[in-house]
């Protein structure tokens, strides 16, 4: 019973191994086995927890705005995304005429697995991973992608024009996105010299990469959310101009995994912002006892999907220009600008935790005068231009009356 206190999951795993090999089976084939339920465990946890997080999104998102948000069925309307959810089993899955059937079908199931994936690689807590790989930054871009590819097969397979306007304009942002989340999440890889995720949580033990690359850490949080496609970059549900976007021609339950996809999507990349800059499940006693490693992973988790929750219902969504200005001509550069830094400031950084500290936190407010002091020459170039136009106007005016 100590164990078990002590490190539940270990001795969860021990025991189940100890009861197959007694059968009989044979030692590959039982360590077959554990990966394959612990894949599925992990996966409905994650499906399951989505129903939480539609629920909490809605009620903040509603009191954010003075509302009151899901409130009539069950208490506090928490068995309202159970009666959303048999609404969309229950609606008839129509297939549009002359649609693409096999890509089709197959996009719905690439934009949840896309989603569900990334857990594969994300410490929960100091005994519980799913699969601990050397390259798990890599794995998390690669399987970043295929939700891309999904939603370009659903707006190319739709046979509707605008499905595939949508589908269009959504993979630009996401692409376009994920060029300054890369170069963010090679700051952490940086500094913890390995692209294991585990090697990178364990790296944050005396200090958070929050306070050595905060810089870093809000251009990934930025560029996630535009990669993900959240407010205010939910260009991909702009229906006042491409109706509903990509999936306008999925009704019912494949309507719904797109759905599913959003939601749980947002939560995982409060995940990776919390596991590659606050620490993980880095905590006191979390070493000693996994399980608290768990809860400072969901509290640290849960304050940065707030956050998130808090852009949705604060801001206004943004036109296209404007993303894509913000993105190539502030974003990426920024995120060029604190890699360079942070390299140089870990080259000269010493040996001791608290000098290292103060070495980044100064090539951190070095990027921040000079993005600051680009802004200013921007601004007042642009104020320059728009001073000389009316001038500009009034003389042609003049000489055409003339």
């Amino acid at each position: 019973m100590t164990e078990f206190l002590q490190d539940p999951f270990t001795w969860i795993g021990e025991l189940l191994k100890t009861w197959l090999t007694g059968l009989g089976l044979a030692s590959d084939f039982v360590t077959f086995l554990l990966q394959l339920l612990g894949a599925l465990v992990l996966a409905t946890v994650m499906l399951l927890l989505t129903f939480l997080l539609i629920w909490a999104e809605r009620k903040i998102v509603a009191r954010i705005q003075d509302r009151l948000g899901p409130n009539r069925v069950g208490p506090f309307g928490v068995f309202q995304t159970v009666a959303d959810l048999l609404k969309l089993v229950t609606k008839e899955l129509i297939t549009p005429t002359g649609a693409d059937l096999i890509p089709y079908n197959l996009a719905p199931l690439l934009a949840v697995m896309s989603v569900v994936g990334l857990w594969a690689v994300i410490p929960l807590a100091p005994t519980l991973l799913g699969a601990k790989i050397n390259v798990g930054v890599l794995y998390i871009i690669s399987i970043g992608a295929i939700g891309t590819l999904g939603i370009m097969l659903a707006g190319m397979s739709s046979n509707n024009k605008y499905a595939l306007l949508g589908a269009f304009r959504t993979v630009a942002l996401m692409i376009s996105y994920a060029v300054p989340m890369v170069l963010a999440l090679l700051v952490p890889v940086l500094l913890a010299g390995s692209m294991d995720m585990s090697t990178i949580v364990n790296a944050q033990s005396p200090l958070p990469f929050l306070l050595l690359a905060p810089v870093a850490a809000l251009v990934f949080f930025i560029s996630s959310l535009g990669e993900v496609g959240r407010a205010p970059f939910d260009l991909l549900e702009a229906e006042s101009e491409i109706v509903a976007g990509f999936h306008i021609e999925y009704s019912g339950l494949k309507f719904g995994m797109f759905f599913v996809a959003e939601f749980l999507h947002a939560f995982t990349i409060s995940a990776l912002t919390a596991t590659l800059f606050l620490g993980g499940w880095q905590g006191p006693w979390a070493a000693q006892y996994p399980f608290l490693g768990l809860i400072y992973f969901l509290i640290k988790t849960s304050i940065v999907y707030f956050v998130v929750i808090w852009i949705r219902g604060s801001f206004p969504r943004i036109r296209i220009d404007q993303m894509n200005s913000l993105n190539w001509k502030l974003i990426t550069p920024v995120a060029l600008l604190g890699l360079v830094a942070t390299s140089v400031a870990e080259k000269l950084a010493v040996e001791f935790a608290w000098s290292r500290l103060l070495v980044h936190l100064a090539a951190s407010a070095l990027v921040v005068l000079v993005t600051l002091t680009a802004l200013g020459i921007y601004a007042r170039t642009t104020r320059k231009r728009s001073e000389q136009m009316p001038a500009t106007g009034a003389t042609s005016e003049s000489l055409t009356s003339a």
